[in-house]
Protein backbone atom coordinates (compact mmCIF):
# COMPACT_ATOMS: atom_id res chain seq x y z
CA UNK A 1 0.00 0.00 0.00
CA UNK A 2 2.90 2.34 0.62
CA UNK A 3 3.96 2.12 -2.87
CA UNK A 4 0.88 3.16 -4.23
CA UNK A 5 0.63 5.56 -1.86
CA UNK A 6 3.86 6.99 -2.96
CA UNK A 7 3.26 7.18 -6.30
CA UNK A 8 -0.37 8.23 -6.57
CA UNK A 9 0.52 10.90 -9.04
CA UNK A 10 2.42 8.97 -11.50
CA UNK A 11 -0.50 6.15 -11.26
CA UNK A 12 -3.12 8.71 -11.36
CA UNK A 13 -1.22 10.23 -14.54
CA UNK A 14 -1.06 6.73 -16.36
CA UNK A 15 -4.26 5.90 -15.72
CA UNK A 16 -5.32 9.02 -17.56
CA UNK A 17 -2.47 8.03 -20.62
CA UNK A 18 -4.35 4.54 -20.28
CA UNK A 19 -7.66 5.80 -21.23
CA UNK A 20 -6.71 8.24 -23.59
CA UNK A 21 -4.54 5.66 -25.99
CA UNK A 22 -6.60 3.14 -25.24
CA UNK A 23 -9.81 4.42 -26.15
CA UNK A 24 -7.83 5.98 -29.48
CA UNK A 25 -6.71 2.95 -30.18
CA UNK A 26 -9.72 1.17 -29.75
CA UNK A 27 -11.77 3.43 -32.21
CA UNK A 28 -9.03 2.73 -34.83
CA UNK A 29 -9.53 -0.74 -34.94
CA UNK A 30 -13.48 -0.62 -34.52
CA UNK A 31 -13.96 2.22 -37.14
CA UNK A 32 -10.96 1.56 -39.33
CA UNK A 33 -12.56 3.20 -42.42
CA UNK A 34 -14.32 6.14 -40.75
CA UNK A 35 -10.95 7.01 -39.42
CA UNK A 36 -9.17 6.73 -42.47
CA UNK A 37 -11.61 8.11 -45.14
CA UNK A 38 -11.44 11.59 -42.29
CA UNK A 39 -7.77 11.60 -42.10
CA UNK A 40 -7.44 11.30 -46.25
CA UNK A 41 -9.56 14.45 -46.40
CA UNK A 42 -7.67 16.14 -43.41
CA UNK A 43 -4.24 15.60 -45.17
CA UNK A 44 -5.18 15.88 -48.84
CA UNK A 45 -3.41 19.13 -49.44
CA UNK A 46 -0.39 18.24 -47.78
CA UNK A 47 2.67 16.05 -48.52
CA UNK A 48 1.25 13.40 -46.32
CA UNK A 49 -2.02 12.71 -48.23
CA UNK A 50 -0.96 9.73 -49.92
CA UNK A 51 0.61 8.21 -46.91
CA UNK A 52 -2.54 8.25 -44.62
CA UNK A 53 -2.91 4.54 -43.92
CA UNK A 54 0.72 3.92 -43.16
CA UNK A 55 0.95 6.75 -40.75
CA UNK A 56 -2.36 5.64 -39.40
CA UNK A 57 -1.08 2.44 -38.87
CA UNK A 58 2.45 3.32 -36.55
CA UNK A 59 0.19 5.92 -34.52
CA UNK A 60 -2.48 2.80 -33.68
CA UNK A 61 0.85 0.58 -33.07
CA UNK A 62 1.82 3.18 -30.98
CA UNK A 63 -0.85 4.09 -28.91
CA UNK A 64 -1.15 0.09 -27.87
CA UNK A 65 1.95 -0.35 -27.06
CA UNK A 66 1.94 2.99 -25.00
CA UNK A 67 -1.60 1.86 -23.14
CA UNK A 68 0.49 -1.71 -22.38
CA UNK A 69 3.24 0.17 -21.24
CA UNK A 70 0.79 2.29 -19.14
CA UNK A 71 -0.46 -0.92 -17.66
CA UNK A 72 2.53 -2.18 -16.51
CA UNK A 73 3.75 0.80 -15.54
CA UNK A 74 1.22 0.99 -12.69
CA UNK A 75 1.69 -2.96 -11.78
CA UNK A 76 5.07 -2.26 -11.58
CA UNK A 77 4.92 1.18 -9.25
CA UNK A 78 2.29 -0.94 -7.59
CA UNK A 79 4.02 -3.53 -6.98
CA UNK A 80 7.88 -2.73 -6.03
CA UNK A 81 8.17 0.90 -6.79
CA UNK A 82 9.89 0.23 -10.47
CA UNK A 83 9.61 3.07 -12.69
CA UNK A 84 11.34 1.99 -15.93
CA UNK A 85 7.67 1.15 -17.15
CA UNK A 86 6.12 4.08 -16.00
CA UNK A 87 8.68 6.06 -17.94
CA UNK A 88 9.13 4.45 -20.95
CA UNK A 89 4.86 5.13 -20.99
CA UNK A 90 4.93 8.63 -19.88
CA UNK A 91 8.02 9.01 -23.23
CA UNK A 92 5.92 7.12 -25.53
CA UNK A 93 3.17 9.05 -24.53
CA UNK A 94 5.05 12.49 -25.43
CA UNK A 95 6.58 11.10 -28.61
CA UNK A 96 2.77 9.77 -30.09
CA UNK A 97 1.40 13.24 -29.01
CA UNK A 98 4.35 14.97 -30.87
CA UNK A 99 3.74 12.87 -33.92
CA UNK A 100 -0.29 13.87 -33.73
CA UNK A 101 1.07 17.78 -32.51
CA UNK A 102 3.02 17.28 -36.36
CA UNK A 103 0.27 15.99 -38.40
CA UNK A 104 -2.42 18.29 -37.35
CA UNK A 105 0.41 21.80 -37.61
CA UNK A 106 0.98 19.98 -41.36
CA UNK A 107 -2.66 20.37 -41.94
CA UNK A 108 -2.94 23.35 -40.21
CA UNK A 109 -5.31 22.39 -37.96
CA UNK A 110 -4.63 24.74 -35.12
CA UNK A 111 -7.09 23.89 -32.92
CA UNK A 112 -6.97 20.44 -33.03
CA UNK A 113 -3.00 21.05 -32.36
CA UNK A 114 -4.04 23.24 -29.34
CA UNK A 115 -5.86 20.01 -28.33
CA UNK A 116 -2.99 17.63 -28.21
CA UNK A 117 -1.05 20.07 -26.31
CA UNK A 118 -3.18 20.13 -23.61
CA UNK A 119 -2.41 16.15 -23.13
CA UNK A 120 0.90 16.92 -24.39
CA UNK A 121 1.25 18.98 -20.90
CA UNK A 122 -0.54 15.97 -18.67
CA UNK A 123 2.34 13.85 -20.78
CA UNK A 124 5.69 15.83 -19.93
CA UNK A 125 4.62 16.71 -15.91
CA UNK A 126 4.06 13.00 -15.86
CA UNK A 127 7.39 11.71 -17.17
CA UNK A 128 9.05 14.58 -15.15
CA UNK A 129 7.45 13.33 -11.83
CA UNK A 130 8.47 9.83 -12.85
CA UNK A 131 11.99 10.87 -13.44
CA UNK A 132 12.95 12.37 -10.13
Amino acid sequence: MDNFINNIVPITILLFLLITFLQSGIDKVVDWKGNLGWLKEHFASTFMGNMVPLLLSIILIVEIVTAICCVMGIYYLILDNHTWYAVLAMFLACITLLMLLFGQRVAKDYQGALTITCYFIVAIFGLYVVSL
